[in-house]
Formats: structure tokens, C-alpha cells, sequence
């Protein structure tokens, strides 16, 4: 188990992660702290508790527009494909295989 220390908000956190995360969670820190100020620099907050709760939910409100997002349908199920476009993701199916069968024979050969 690793230990980080990430700054949020100006204070430092000692954090625990899985050996090799460590930037992970460094990078999460950075991005939390960022999204942190903004709402600070609004003046939305009146306490640093309330700050807290304040990005927490925006934070929060991100992640469920993301999986809403994820969830919806790429296009409508009477959209087609011209041919071209088809013949297109087609090849691009094919060369993926073709290297995808180039890297597991490799790797037998290992």
C-alpha cells in the first residue's frame, strides 16, 4: 500500500492507494482542488464546511451527467450508415483483428 500527499484548499492530506496510483490520485487531487477554488472564487460558499458540500455535489453532478450521457444511445436506431461509411468501419474491424491476431501470436511465441 502507498501513501500520497495531495493539497487540497491549501491543506495537505496524507492519502492511502494501491502501489503505483500514486499519480492517480495525485492528479484526482489536483482536479478536486481546482474545481474547489472555483466554487471558493464564486463567493458560493460561507464556510469552508459549506465549500466543501458545495463541490462535492458539483463534483457529484458531473459524474451522473457523465454515466446519463454514457447511457444514451450513440444515434437513433432508424439512422443508417451510408456504404461508404460502412465499408470504412468494416476495414477498420479488419485491420484491428489482423493486428490484434499479429500480437497473440507473439506473445505465444514468448
Amino acid at each position: 500500500m502507498a501513501q500520497v500527499n495531495v493539497a487540497i484548499h491549501g491543506k495537505v492530506y496524507g492519502i492511502a492507494c494501491d502501489d503505483g496510483q500514486e499519480r492517480r490520485v495525485q492528479e484526482l487531487a489536483g482536479y478536486v482542488d481546482m474545481r474547489l477554488r472555483e466554487i471558493a472564487g464564486a463567493g458560493a460558499a460561507t464556510n469552508e464546511s459549506h465549500l466543501l458540500v458545495l463541490t462535492a455535489l458539483v463534483l457529484a453532478d458531473e459524474i451522473f451527467d457523465t454515466k446519463a450521457n454514457m447511457a444514451a444511445p450513440v444515434y437513433a436506431e432508424d439512422d443508417r450508415f451510408s456504404e461508404e461509411d460502412e465499408r470504412v468501419i468494416v476495414d477498420a474491424i479488419n485491420h484491428l483483428a489482423a493486428r490484434i491476431d499479429s500480437v497473440a501470436e507473439r506473445l505465444q511465441k514468448i
